[in-house]
């Protein structure tokens, strides 16, 4: 039959559901045997409420547990600082694997025994393994702005050749480049490329070789048969036991973080799942993006969907924890200044033509303050304030800091449009549904063309 893999990957959030995370262990506890390798491709430290409180380390709860074999970065895995990495790669159990990932002129976390390729020996099978990582990440976090990510393709041609010469049946990359995986699919010649970083699953074949995603936050399991024929299964974590040592691991962690202040309510669910933020306008992208212009005082606010994280709906009692889960990121909310004519521009960035990751239906802008009228991708008609926006004047704007500095998203607003910050984003929200309650609404704000005739 030959060796299994048991693959996770993006699991960011699911620590704070503690039977989530806990189901996620216990089934890779009932399907694991002895010839199965269990392995992570990335953001398994973050994001997520306990992620910010605890910088990453809540993960080892999850790691000291199922003790994965092999596990490679995502770009959120240092979401809080190198230190924070270097912890938790040192306290891990399983080897890390990096074969692009270089700071100050050595690979990161050689000390702590990060390695290029590893090789793993499962029924009388060797199967060598890389890690890559997505080149756009000192781009996309802030924390990681000084990392040397090199080329994955030309990393993955090194590390394959590597592997070739010491004999290894197998060869399987695990990949955190998302919708890089096709490209490295067609350069080099390997197995399986088991992914992450974009959020919705797949199991398909690229040119013969299988590429996975199990989807994020902890809801599925990939199992990768590394037979004959390379071929996989996707397992729903729901259906999985729950280990109770893990979750209950997080209950203690949730209770001692002291994150249940009640800062409003919300009679009406708001739903706030990836399908739905990336689809257009929405309550959830309303009420981010009108809290970030009330806070600041702006004309306008602009909020990337990818940058609010799916989970639960929000409902009933919404604690300041809710309101991490939203967008848990430690970057404040910006201020700028941009032209009618940048903000135009701003609003046609807004489809996924613009954009470096995510799916090619994908809609990435929630908006406050404007009203904006579409004919596909193309900016139809632009009003801020109730008036007509004029090209050539002068609009004060609100984003998250991430926007203003990376140039994978809206990269017409950039560092020299920024001229101040206010609260951090999740407190910038609790302050908002403290003072003006959580009650946000569909009010054609994004807008599609009539045609005619």
């Amino acid at each position: 039959m030959g060796p299994r893999l048991l693959q996770y990957s993006d699991v960011e959030n699911a620590y704070d559901d503690p039977e989530r995370i806990g189901r996620l262990a216990g089934l890779i506890g009932a399907l694991r045997d002895e010839d199965t390798i269990v392995v992570g491709t990335g953001d398994n430290t973050a994001p997520g409420v306990l992620s910010l409180v605890m910088e990453g380390r809540q993960a080892l709860d999850f790691f000291e547990r199922v003790e994965p074999d092999l596990g490679t970065f995502g770009n959120h895995d240092f979401d809080h600082g190198y230190g924070a990495t270097r912890e938790v790669l040192r306290e891990s159990p399983q080897t890390w694997v990096s074969a692009n990932v270089f700071r100050e002129g050595e690979r990161f976390g050689r000390e702590e025994g990060v390695v290029p390729t590893a090789v793993v020996e499962r029924d009388g099978v060797r199967v060598g393994f890389f890690g890559v990582l997505d080149p756009a990440t000192p781009s996309i976090n802030p924390k990681a702005s000084d990392l040397t990510v090199e080329d994955p393709i030309e990393a993955a041609e090194r590390a394959v050749a590597a592997l070739r010469s010491e004999g290894v049946d197998r060869v399987v990359a695990l990949s955190h480049l998302g919708a890089g995986d096709d490209a490295l699919a067609r350069a080099v010649d390997v197995d399986a490329i088991l992914g992450g970083h974009v959020h919705s699953d797949r199991l398909e074949r690229v040119e013969g070789t299988l590429c996975t995603r199990p989807g994020a936050n902890g809801t599925a399991l990939l199992e990768v048969e590394l037979g004959e024929e390379v071929r996989g299964t996707r397992h729903h974590v729901e259906t999985g036991p729950c280990d109770e040592r893990v979750a209950d691991a997080l209950r203690e962690r949730m209770a001692r973080a002291g994150l249940d202040e009640v800062v409003g309510r919300v009679e009406e669910p708001i739903e706030r799942s990836e399908e739905l933020t990336v689809s257009g306008e929405c309550r959830i992208g309303n009420w981010v993006a009108d809290a970030y212009r009330w806070a600041a005082g702006t004309d306008v606010a602009i909020h990337n969907a990818g940058g609010i994280r799916s989970g639960p709906p929000l409902a009933g009692e919404v604690t300041l924890a809710d309101c991490i889960s939203v967008v848990p990121f430690d970057g404040p909310v910006t201020v700028g200044t941009v032209t009618g004519r940048e903000l135009r521009r701003l609003l046609s960035q807004a489809s996924n033509g613009d954009a470096s990751f995510g799916e090619s239906d994908w809609w990435h802008a929630h908006v406050s303050g404007l009203r904006a009228t579409f004919d596909g991708t193309r900016v139809e008609s632009v009003r801020v304030g109730g008036a007509p926006l004029e090209p050539d004047a002068e609009y004060s704007i609100a984003a998250s800091r991430y926007l203003f500095e990376t140039d994978h998203e809206f990269p017409a607003l950039t560092t020299a449009h920024r001229v101040g910050t206010v609260e951090v984003q999740y407190e910038v929200l609790a302050e908002y549904a403290r003072e003006e309650g959580i009650a946000p609404t569909i009010d054609g704000r994004l807008g599609r063309a009539e045609r005619k005739g």
